[in-house]
């Protein structure tokens, strides 16, 4: 027999689960992250039905012929299996760690969905928007605001001689540590010259302060925040 109470009760979970991944998934998005809102939407969403049927798809058989039920055996996976998922996120890319914060998003994402699943709704809700404004102060430079912070910048100058030593200098007058540098010629273009590197900003400085650059020195043809 179906309790169709029951199931819409399960239904509701599930929906809410989705709608606290793709918030989450939004934030991602909106900044060109690996995983976006349709990847947290449908990590959420799995986590809730896998914690569901974990919880409720085997109270059939509860008491034949002596068998007990573990609740936790089957939602207990969802931990593992989302580490496989999330560590996908995770790559280098030119001596820098990208996609931490979009795998752990992914991990706590699977969290929440756990949580509707198993009804707790405040509690899900409660760590969907803790884990949502986060990001968005975070990157809303606030950081920044009251502690030295770091950020690779990737610029394009014209392949003149010194032209990397000008720019060192340019960092420096402005109190910035450089922490890594490299610098490439571009193939497609020979008169212009890439400078990869990682810098540390003094305190109160955010990282669009550097772009104003662009305008006061013309042999800078672009600068690139990450």
């Amino acid at each position: 027999m179906i309790d169709l109470p029951l199931e819409l009760e399960h239904l509701l979970r599930v929906l809410i689960a989705g709608m606290c991944g793709a918030l989450i998934g939004y934030e991602r998005k909106s900044r060109s992250k690996e995983a976006g809102t349709r990847t947290h939407f449908i990590v959420a969403v799995g986590a809730a039905l896998i914690m569901i049927i974990s919880k409720y798809g085997f109270m059939d058989l509860e008491g034949r012929d002596g068998v007990q039920i573990d609740p936790t055996k089957v939602a207990s996976e969802i931990v593992s299996g989302i580490g496989f998922l999330g560590a996908g996120m995770i790559f280098m890319r030119k001596y820098t760690v990208n996609g931490l914060t979009t795998a752990a998003g992914m991990w706590a994402t699977a969290g929440i969905g756990m949580a509707m699943g198993a009804g707790l709704y405040i509690l899900g809700i409660a760590a969907t928007l803790m884990i949502y404004l986060t990001q968005i102060i975070m990157h809303g430079n606030f950081k920044g605001r009251l502690v030295a912070s770091t950020h690779r910048l990737v610029v394009t100058v014209r392949q003149e001689q010194g032209a990397s030593e000008r720019f060192k200098r340019l960092l420096e007058e402005r109190d910035m540590v450089l922490i890594n540098f490299k610098a490439a010629g571009k193939e497609e273009e020979k008169r212009q010259l890439m400078l990869d590197m990682v810098v540390r900003m003094p305190k109160g400085m955010t990282a669009e302060q550097i772009i104003p650059l662009l305008e006061e020195h013309d042999e800078i043809l672009g600068i690139e925040v990450k």
